[in-house]
């Protein structure tokens, strides 16, 4: 398995796995022109996002993108973690498990503060397996308004 940085050459992989994340998690349609302008402008940007990909025989197994938010708190850099996604045919083969091995690593060396992700509560399949890496549970809920 090879981990490495997106380019925008895998911009139409990304938004389809996307597609499927929002689907498979959420039964959410994503908006298609939307999406491949966002992954688009994170590819172009990387203060904007980084997305890592999981490759395996030259096939991209599974993704996940790094955002970063300041923690005065903290002073320092935290990484969030968003966007995971396995292909199908490469589930339950460590394809999440090397992808977070390898940012959590790259977060070291750049000096971060920590590494952190948003799950859904009822996903317990996906709690245990970021258990496992090391996470915690947080005693925080999130809170948006889409603007």
């Amino acid at each position: 398995m090879r981990i490495r940085i997106a380019t925008i050459e895998d911009a139409t992989t990304i938004a389809d796995f996307n597609t499927r994340l929002a689907h498979e998690t959420e039964h959410l349609a994503l908006d298609g022109a939307t999406l491949e302008a966002g992954v688009g402008a994170a590819i172009a940007d990387p203060l904007k996002a980084t997305y890592y990909l999981a490759e395996i025989d030259g096939k991209v197994a599974g993704q996940l993108m790094i955002t970063h938010e300041w923690s005065d708190w903290r002073n320092g850099d935290m990484w969030w973690i968003q966007s995971v996604y396995v292909a199908a045919d490469f589930r339950r083969r460590g394809v999440f498990k090397a992808l977070y091995e390898h940012v959590r690593e790259a977060a070291r060396k750049s000096g971060a503060a920590g590494i952190r992700l948003y799950v859904e509560r009822e996903n317990q399949k996906a709690q245990d397996t970021y258990r496992k890496l090391g996470m915690s549970m947080t005693p925080y809920l999130v809170m948006e308004e889409i603007l």
